[in-house]
């Protein structure tokens, strides 16, 4: 069957053969048992609604099986045999092109090579999620390649509640994803939900279709760093970049700092992912001993290096042992998925990678109370290092907020506002979003390379005319965009997709379009496809207890 044939027909109506379960790739943990004896009932019947019933006594023991393994039904019976990958939209069937482009940007977002847990449907940050099963994704791609260009599909966390009669002008897809109301939205709630097949974290650009892979975060990271650099009036060259996570998103950390021009050490406990960064130049290298990684800082010092340096364990013995060896570090932020802190997003000191997801799916009140201890141990430890002159941001993942939960000293004197401020609030804010900049990204759908060079090049044309007559308060950032767009090629940021991402304010946006447009019209390029993420500063912003604080 083509692979045309295959999207066209949605939900086999012959089972597929059982898929062998991947050791080689990144799975998700195995959730925490958490629904009682009737609620496992009732996720399995909001499973097989999905099916033909003459399917539902072969079906239900193998979901009764998933659900007890993974604490989800995730259907890997289901999963397509065809290769994941975002493909020129001339592949996809369809009637619609601005369908035949959501489709590209589903398969992009669980590509093995873009997705944090490709074969869970998870893109990013431990539990952003593109669709809770398999069997939506089979009927959300099937719906599109049927709509028309006066239809609208409705998604809710990942289920397809049907094409609806709409207009040209209307949106082909309207999503939306993790909607509960307040009395029901605690960790546990959601974990429920999710469990039960009928609630999703859909983060912000997982469940929304326009993840790019790493690159999207490279960027806003290396504005950042920068920044952040310019904020302490130093120069990145030869200074020390602290931080952790390798994952969907914070992977993006050390290749920025390696753009910035800085020395960085990522910390991350995950073998499987720290080896998949170091397989696609991400980091430069892999240290797992304290002791090599103090001499390896120091040398990158003593010869002012552009390093990227991840050391395979936890977090707070690096914070704890730079202290105790007087390693100055210049920049210091935490990039671990604390919005998730209970599973997965970020894991305790002193248990090995391995015990830890053992403990927090058998014993998850322990391991609670160990990831609360560590985030005390993490806060001192940091606290030791800004006393000596340290700057450190919260990165937007509530390692702040968690460390505060977890009665930390990281509250200012007030009691109120903590200590460190955000990203947002000292950096990003009043250098980029006060003044209009957001992140701009666009797909080459012809998913040939040569598109992505010359958008690149009418990109920078762009930016160039516009700076001349540019204020001097946003002078900086056009250089910073201009630099990061000339340098785009050699710096090979693709991953998935041709895509990319700079900032821009919202006139050039709409200069960049308007040049884009008249390139596709003469033939130049092949069609593009536009988008944002949540830094958009239009409105599109997320977690007040971060991005409020000090205004």
């Amino acid at each position: 069957m083509t692979f045309k044939a295959q999207i066209q027909q949605g939900i086999p109506d012959v089972l597929p053969s059982v898929k062998k379960y991947e050791l080689s790739i990144n799975h998700a943990p195995k959730r925490k048992s958490i629904l009682s004896a009737d609620e496992k009932k009732l996720a399995l019947r909001n499973a097989l609604r999905y099916f033909d019933v003459k399917h539902h006594k072969i079906l239900l023991p193998e979901f009764a099986d998933e659900l007890e393994k993974y604490g989800r039904i995730y259907m890997y019976r289901f999963r397509p045999d065809y290769e994941m990958k975002a493909r020129a939209i001339s592949e996809y069937p369809g009637k619609s092109v601005q369908a035949k482009s959501i489709m590209l940007m589903i398969q992009n977002n669980l590509d093995v090579a873009v997705a944090q847990h490709p074969h869970e449907l998870i893109t990013y940050g431990g539990n952003g999620a593109v669709f809770q099963n398999w069997a939506q994704y089979l009927l959300t791609m099937k719906y599109l390649s049927e709509m028309t260009q006066t239809q609208t599909l409705t998604m809710y966390s990942g289920h397809p509640m049907g094409l609806f009669p709409s207009h040209k002008n209307a949106p082909r897809v309207v999503v939306t994803n993790g909607m509960v109301i307040p009395n029901y939205s605690k960790p546990d709630d959601w974990e429920k939900m999710n469990a039960l097949g009928v609630s999703q974290y859909g983060q912000m650009t997982a469940g929304s279709y326009m993840y790019i892979g790493p690159q999207g975060i490279v960027h806003g990271t290396t504005i950042t760093v920068l920044n952040g650099f310019r904020k302490i009036k130093k120069e990145p060259k030869g200074s020390l970049f602290v931080t952790s996570g390798l994952g969907g998103m914070s992977g993006a950390q050390p290749k920025a700092g390696n753009i910035a021009g800085c020395i960085t050490v990522c910390a991350e406990v995950n073998p499987k992912i720290t080896q998949i960064r170091l397989a696609q130049g991400w980091i430069d290298e892999k240290i797992t001993d304290l002791e090599m990684l103090v001499t390896r800082v120091r040398l990158a010092k003593e010869k002012k290096e552009v390093v990227s340096l991840a050391y395979l364990g936890n977090i707070v013995d690096v914070w704890e042992k730079f202290d105790q060896e007087d390693i100055y570090v210049d920049l210091g932020s935490d990039q671990t998925s604390l919005h998730n802190p209970w599973a997965g997003g970020y894991y305790p000191a002193g248990l090995s990678f391995d015990r830890a997801n053992k403990m927090m799916t058998e014993n998850p009140i322990q391991f609670k109370k160990k990831v609360q201890e560590t985030l005390k141990k993490h806060a001192k430890a940091i606290n030791r290092h800004t006393a000596k002159g340290t700057y450190f941001f919260d990165y937007g993942n509530a390692f702040l907020l968690e460390a505060s939960r977890a009665g930390a000293d990281v509250m200012a004197t007030n009691n109120i506002d903590f200590k460190y401020s955000s990203y947002v609030q000292d950096i990003m804010g009043p250098m980029c979003f006060d003044y209009g900049f957001g992140p701009f990204r666009w797909v080459c759908s012809s998913g040939n390379p040569e598109d992505l060079a010359k958008t690149d090049a009418i990109a920078c044309e762009v930016l160039e005319k516009m700076m001349q007559d540019s204020p001097i308060e946003i002078q900086q950032q056009m250089a910073d965009n201009i630099q990061w767009i000339k340098g785009a090629q050699e710096n090979n940021l693709v991953v998935g997709s041709q895509a990319r991402i700079l900032y821009a304010d919202a006139e050039g946006r709409i200069k960049i379009a308007e040049a884009f447009n008249k390139a596709i019209k003469k033939g130049t390029i092949g069609s593009i496809i536009l988008g944002r993420d949540h830094h958009d500063v239009s409105g599109n912003r997320f977690a007040l207890q971060r991005n409020i604080q000090h205004l």
